[in-house]
Parts: structure tokens; sequence; C-alpha cells
């Protein structure tokens, strides 16, 4: 027979908080995936038309219109192109798409995620 001294294992409370714990870092990483995913979907789209050798030689509206058909085609909700800024400043082109996603995880709990390394800057052909 064995004695409490030599027992060894969890007991029910702590399993019970493991497991807690366990479903509220799963059910976190499902409601902010897709903010995530969404953020690797502009990531793509700017730096796309940022590394396009043509982009620093085109007007600004051109390049607005660009993002706005890529938002649209790959369905771009947390992000708007009227609040991407496109400027020229110097002689350089600057393409600013940083944002923040706000995800309500509980009640009164959120998580805001910020994406600020939208940034992208060439050397523009026009002034």
């Amino acid at each position: 027979m064995r004695t409490l001294r030599n027992q060894q294992g969890l007991s029910i409370l702590s399993v019970l908080t493991i497991a807690i714990m366990v479903g509220f870092f799963v059910m976190c990483f499902l409601k902010m995936g897709p903010a995530y995913l969404e953020y690797l979907t502009v990531k793509d789209v700017v730096s796309k038309i940022a590394k396009d050798p043509e982009t620093p030689a085109e007007p600004l509206s051109s390049i607005r219109r660009q993002l706005s058909t890529s938002f649209n085609t790959n369905q771009v909700k947390a992000l708007k192109p009227k609040d991407v800024e496109v400027k020229r400043e110097d002689g350089m082109l600057i393409i600013n798409a940083n944002y923040e996603a706000r995800v309500n995880i509980l009640k009164k709990i959120d998580a805001v995620m910020i994406f600020d390394d939208l940034t992208y800057s060439m050397e523009s052909e026009r002034n």
C-alpha cells in the first residue's frame, strides 16, 4: 500500500487549471489568427506595389487605385485604401500602411495588435 508521501501526479485542481489556461490561449489564437493573416495579406500587397520598379514614376492616384484593387481582390477589410498614406517627399515616394487591429477576446477584454512595419520608401523620379 502506498502512502501519500510516495504518490505522484497532478491533482484534479491542477489539471483543471492547466486545461483552463490552454483553452484561453487556444481561444486567443483562434480570435487573433484571422487578423494576423489579414496583416500578412496587406504586407504582401503593399510590398509588391513598393517593389515594382515602375511604381515611383506613377502618379499617386494610380498607386492608390492599385492598392484599392488589390485590397478588394484579396478581401482586406481591416485597412481601407484611403487609410494608406501615399506621398512624395524630398524626391522619395513613401507608402505608409501602418495600422492596428483590435480583437475582442472576452466581454471587456480586447487584444490590440499593432502592425507598424508597413512603411516603404523608394526614390521617386517625379516631384
